[in-house]
């Protein structure tokens, strides 16, 4: 047992620097002094919107397999329909949160 855990080990720590130096992040990025809290605030939204959509579509792709699997079992059916509601609740607390910022720059007028 301890040869596995200690091979398995050295597999993954002998692999990490491979894992670590095949990510290429791009260029470093300039300092961008004309920044303003809109443009990054646009930004972060760019980024987090495609993610939550992404995180949306695989939490209703889990809920039908749990819905497929249930096989009849009340507390099966239960756990998928609760999935669901989980889902859509998950979803208009997004779209309620990224609405926030668009409703509040329309009553300020930026």
């Amino acid at each position: 047992m301890n040869k596995k855990i200690i091979s398995v080990a050295s597999a993954v720590m002998l692999a990490l620097p491979v894992l670590t130096l095949a990510f290429n992040p791009g260029p470093i990025p300039t300092s961008n002094a004309g920044l303003t809290i809109n443009q990054l605030v646009d930004i972060l939204f760019s980024i987090l919107w495609p993610v939550a959509v992404a995180f949306f579509i695989v939490m209703f792709v889990i809920a039908g397999f749990l819905f497929a699997t249930a096989g009849g079992d009340p507390d099966k059916t239960k756990g998928a329909r609760d999935a669901v509601i989980y889902g859509a609740v998950g979803v208009v607390v997004a779209l309620v949160a990224f609405s926030i910022v668009f409703v509040l720059r329309n009553l300020v007028g930026v």
